[in-house]
Protein backbone atom coordinates (compact mmCIF):
# COMPACT_ATOMS: atom_id res chain seq x y z
CA UNK A 1 0.00 0.00 0.00
CA UNK A 2 1.51 3.36 -1.00
CA UNK A 3 1.30 5.77 1.91
CA UNK A 4 3.49 8.66 0.73
CA UNK A 5 2.73 11.09 -2.06
CA UNK A 6 5.04 13.38 -3.95
CA UNK A 7 6.27 16.56 -2.27
CA UNK A 8 4.20 18.76 -4.55
CA UNK A 9 1.06 16.77 -3.89
CA UNK A 10 1.62 16.97 -0.11
CA UNK A 11 2.04 20.74 -0.37
CA UNK A 12 -1.27 21.01 -2.21
CA UNK A 13 -3.00 18.82 0.37
CA UNK A 14 -1.56 20.88 3.21
CA UNK A 15 -2.79 24.14 1.67
CA UNK A 16 -6.25 22.68 1.15
CA UNK A 17 -6.42 21.41 4.75
CA UNK A 18 -5.29 24.70 6.25
CA UNK A 19 -7.67 26.64 4.01
CA UNK A 20 -10.56 24.40 5.01
CA UNK A 21 -9.91 24.75 8.71
CA UNK A 22 -9.32 28.46 8.36
CA UNK A 23 -12.85 28.65 7.00
CA UNK A 24 -14.16 26.49 9.85
CA UNK A 25 -12.47 28.78 12.38
CA UNK A 26 -14.32 31.75 10.95
CA UNK A 27 -17.57 30.17 12.04
CA UNK A 28 -16.72 30.74 15.69
CA UNK A 29 -14.18 33.59 15.49
CA UNK A 30 -14.30 36.89 13.63
CA UNK A 31 -11.76 36.72 10.82
CA UNK A 32 -9.24 39.51 10.39
CA UNK A 33 -9.02 40.52 14.04
CA UNK A 34 -5.53 40.83 15.51
CA UNK A 35 -6.33 40.05 19.15
CA UNK A 36 -3.14 38.47 20.50
CA UNK A 37 -5.19 36.37 22.93
CA UNK A 38 -7.41 34.87 20.23
CA UNK A 39 -6.64 31.22 19.59
CA UNK A 40 -5.71 30.13 16.09
CA UNK A 41 -6.74 26.50 16.65
CA UNK A 42 -9.07 24.52 18.86
CA UNK A 43 -8.81 20.82 19.65
CA UNK A 44 -11.34 18.49 21.29
CA UNK A 45 -11.94 15.11 22.91
CA UNK A 46 -14.33 12.69 21.20
CA UNK A 47 -17.41 11.65 23.17
CA UNK A 48 -18.78 8.28 22.06
CA UNK A 49 -21.46 5.80 23.12
CA UNK A 50 -21.13 2.22 24.34
CA UNK A 51 -20.21 2.68 27.99
CA UNK A 52 -16.49 3.25 27.51
CA UNK A 53 -14.95 6.01 29.61
CA UNK A 54 -14.37 8.59 26.89
CA UNK A 55 -13.79 11.14 29.66
CA UNK A 56 -10.60 9.45 30.89
CA UNK A 57 -7.48 11.53 31.50
CA UNK A 58 -9.13 14.94 32.02
CA UNK A 59 -5.81 16.75 32.48
CA UNK A 60 -4.14 15.25 29.40
CA UNK A 61 -5.23 17.55 26.61
CA UNK A 62 -4.96 20.81 28.59
CA UNK A 63 -1.37 19.88 29.48
CA UNK A 64 -0.59 18.98 25.87
CA UNK A 65 -2.04 22.30 24.71
CA UNK A 66 0.12 24.16 27.23
CA UNK A 67 3.19 22.27 26.03
CA UNK A 68 2.48 23.00 22.35
CA UNK A 69 1.86 26.67 23.02
CA UNK A 70 4.96 27.15 25.16
CA UNK A 71 7.44 24.89 23.33
CA UNK A 72 6.28 25.24 19.72
CA UNK A 73 4.77 28.72 19.81
CA UNK A 74 1.38 27.39 18.72
CA UNK A 75 -1.75 29.32 19.59
CA UNK A 76 -4.22 26.61 20.61
CA UNK A 77 -7.25 27.44 22.75
CA UNK A 78 -6.71 26.39 26.36
CA UNK A 79 -10.26 25.13 26.74
CA UNK A 80 -10.59 21.59 25.36
CA UNK A 81 -14.27 20.65 24.92
CA UNK A 82 -15.87 17.26 24.42
CA UNK A 83 -17.55 16.78 21.05
CA UNK A 84 -19.99 13.99 20.21
CA UNK A 85 -19.34 11.72 17.25
CA UNK A 86 -22.67 12.77 15.75
CA UNK A 87 -22.05 16.52 16.06
CA UNK A 88 -21.52 18.85 13.12
CA UNK A 89 -19.08 20.67 15.41
CA UNK A 90 -16.44 18.09 14.52
CA UNK A 91 -15.54 20.39 11.65
CA UNK A 92 -14.42 23.11 14.07
CA UNK A 93 -11.47 21.05 15.27
CA UNK A 94 -8.50 20.03 13.08
CA UNK A 95 -7.38 17.61 15.81
CA UNK A 96 -9.60 15.34 17.92
CA UNK A 97 -8.42 12.93 20.61
CA UNK A 98 -10.18 9.71 21.59
CA UNK A 99 -9.39 7.46 24.56
CA UNK A 100 -10.88 5.05 27.08
CA UNK A 101 -10.66 1.58 28.55
CA UNK A 102 -13.75 -0.18 27.21
CA UNK A 103 -16.61 -0.39 24.79
CA UNK A 104 -17.11 1.90 21.81
CA UNK A 105 -20.25 1.97 19.66
CA UNK A 106 -20.86 4.01 16.52
CA UNK A 107 -24.25 4.13 14.87
CA UNK A 108 -24.40 4.19 11.09
CA UNK A 109 -24.98 7.94 11.07
CA UNK A 110 -22.17 8.56 13.58
CA UNK A 111 -19.75 6.50 11.52
CA UNK A 112 -20.77 8.43 8.43
CA UNK A 113 -20.26 11.75 10.21
CA UNK A 114 -16.81 10.76 11.46
CA UNK A 115 -15.83 9.54 8.01
CA UNK A 116 -16.98 12.84 6.50
CA UNK A 117 -14.90 14.77 9.02
CA UNK A 118 -11.74 12.76 8.34
CA UNK A 119 -12.09 12.87 4.56
CA UNK A 120 -12.60 16.64 4.71
CA UNK A 121 -9.22 17.13 6.36
CA UNK A 122 -9.75 16.31 10.03
CA UNK A 123 -7.37 14.20 12.10
CA UNK A 124 -8.19 11.73 14.87
CA UNK A 125 -5.76 10.43 17.47
CA UNK A 126 -6.85 7.34 19.41
CA UNK A 127 -4.95 6.36 22.54
CA UNK A 128 -5.87 2.95 23.94
CA UNK A 129 -5.97 3.41 27.69
CA UNK A 130 -6.06 -0.39 27.83
CA UNK A 131 -9.08 -2.46 26.92
CA UNK A 132 -10.54 -0.65 23.92
CA UNK A 133 -8.55 -2.22 21.07
CA UNK A 134 -11.08 -4.83 19.97
CA UNK A 135 -13.90 -2.27 20.06
CA UNK A 136 -11.98 0.32 18.08
CA UNK A 137 -11.10 -2.15 15.36
CA UNK A 138 -14.69 -3.39 15.12
CA UNK A 139 -16.33 0.03 15.01
CA UNK A 140 -13.90 1.60 12.55
CA UNK A 141 -14.95 -0.96 9.98
CA UNK A 142 -18.17 1.09 9.93
CA UNK A 143 -16.22 4.31 9.39
CA UNK A 144 -13.90 3.03 6.65
CA UNK A 145 -15.04 -0.41 5.50
CA UNK A 146 -12.57 -0.25 2.63
CA UNK A 147 -9.49 0.55 4.72
CA UNK A 148 -7.25 -1.52 6.95
CA UNK A 149 -5.06 -0.44 9.86
CA UNK A 150 -1.45 -0.08 8.76
CA UNK A 151 1.47 -0.05 11.18
CA UNK A 152 3.21 3.30 10.73
CA UNK A 153 6.86 2.92 9.69
CA UNK A 154 9.35 4.67 11.94
CA UNK A 155 10.53 6.92 9.10
CA UNK A 156 7.04 8.36 8.57
CA UNK A 157 6.90 12.11 9.05
CA UNK A 158 4.45 11.87 11.96
CA UNK A 159 7.40 10.64 14.02
CA UNK A 160 9.66 13.43 12.74
CA UNK A 161 8.00 16.77 13.17
CA UNK A 162 9.72 19.11 15.65
CA UNK A 163 10.73 16.07 17.70
CA UNK A 164 12.19 12.92 16.19
CA UNK A 165 11.31 9.43 17.38
CA UNK A 166 13.59 7.16 15.40
CA UNK A 167 12.19 4.04 17.06
CA UNK A 168 8.53 5.01 16.97
CA UNK A 169 6.30 5.60 19.96
CA UNK A 170 7.76 6.03 23.43
CA UNK A 171 6.66 3.45 26.00
CA UNK A 172 4.63 5.22 28.67
CA UNK A 173 2.89 2.47 30.67
CA UNK A 174 3.12 -1.30 30.73
CA UNK A 175 0.06 -3.29 29.70
CA UNK A 176 0.89 -6.74 28.40
CA UNK A 177 4.67 -6.39 28.38
CA UNK A 178 4.54 -5.66 24.65
CA UNK A 179 6.23 -2.89 22.67
CA UNK A 180 4.25 0.26 21.83
CA UNK A 181 2.79 0.30 18.34
CA UNK A 182 1.35 3.04 16.18
CA UNK A 183 -1.27 2.20 13.56
CA UNK A 184 -2.90 4.42 11.01
CA UNK A 185 -5.74 4.71 8.57
CA UNK A 186 -4.76 6.24 5.24
CA UNK A 187 -7.36 7.77 2.96
CA UNK A 188 -6.06 8.44 -0.55
CA UNK A 189 -2.52 8.45 0.83
CA UNK A 190 -3.19 10.82 3.72
CA UNK A 191 -2.90 9.70 7.34
CA UNK A 192 -6.29 10.58 8.81
CA UNK A 193 -6.17 8.58 12.05
CA UNK A 194 -3.27 7.62 14.31
CA UNK A 195 -3.88 4.89 16.88
CA UNK A 196 -1.44 4.06 19.68
CA UNK A 197 -1.62 0.72 21.50
CA UNK A 198 0.54 -0.75 24.27
CA UNK A 199 1.70 2.80 24.83
CA UNK A 200 -0.86 4.87 26.77
CA UNK A 201 0.40 8.08 25.24
CA UNK A 202 -2.43 10.14 26.73
CA UNK A 203 -1.55 8.97 30.25
CA UNK A 204 1.85 10.56 29.80
CA UNK A 205 0.24 13.96 29.31
CA UNK A 206 -1.60 13.88 32.63
CA UNK A 207 -0.65 15.87 35.72
CA UNK A 208 2.35 14.39 37.50
CA UNK A 209 0.25 13.55 40.57
CA UNK A 210 -1.99 11.19 38.58
CA UNK A 211 0.59 8.54 37.65
CA UNK A 212 3.87 9.96 39.05
CA UNK A 213 5.74 9.06 35.89
CA UNK A 214 9.38 10.12 35.65
CA UNK A 215 9.82 13.52 34.04
CA UNK A 216 11.67 11.99 31.09
CA UNK A 217 8.65 9.78 30.32
CA UNK A 218 6.23 12.69 30.57
CA UNK A 219 8.38 14.85 28.30
CA UNK A 220 8.63 12.08 25.69
CA UNK A 221 4.86 11.66 25.73
CA UNK A 222 4.27 15.39 25.37
CA UNK A 223 6.78 15.64 22.54
CA UNK A 224 5.10 12.82 20.61
CA UNK A 225 1.71 14.39 21.26
CA UNK A 226 3.03 17.69 19.96
CA UNK A 227 4.21 15.92 16.80
CA UNK A 228 0.70 14.56 16.28
CA UNK A 229 -0.87 17.99 16.66
CA UNK A 230 1.73 19.62 14.44
CA UNK A 231 1.16 16.96 11.79
CA UNK A 232 -2.61 17.47 12.00
CA UNK A 233 -2.24 21.26 11.69
CA UNK A 234 -0.33 20.84 8.45
CA UNK A 235 3.17 21.37 9.82
CA UNK A 236 6.22 20.47 7.77
CA UNK A 237 6.14 16.77 7.16
CA UNK A 238 9.60 16.17 5.70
Amino acid sequence: MKIEKSNSFRRIIKVLILSAFGAFACVSMVCGQSDANEATYKIAVLQYRGGGDWYSNPTSLPNLVEFCNSELGMNIAREVPYVEVSSSDLSLFPFIHMTGHGNVVFSTSEARNLRRYLIAGGFLHISDNYGMDSYVRKEFVKVFPDLEWVEIPFDHSVYHQTFSFDHGLPKIHEHDDLPPRGFGLFHEGRLVCFYDTECDLGDGWEDYQVHRDPESIRVSALQMGANLIQFAMGGEVE
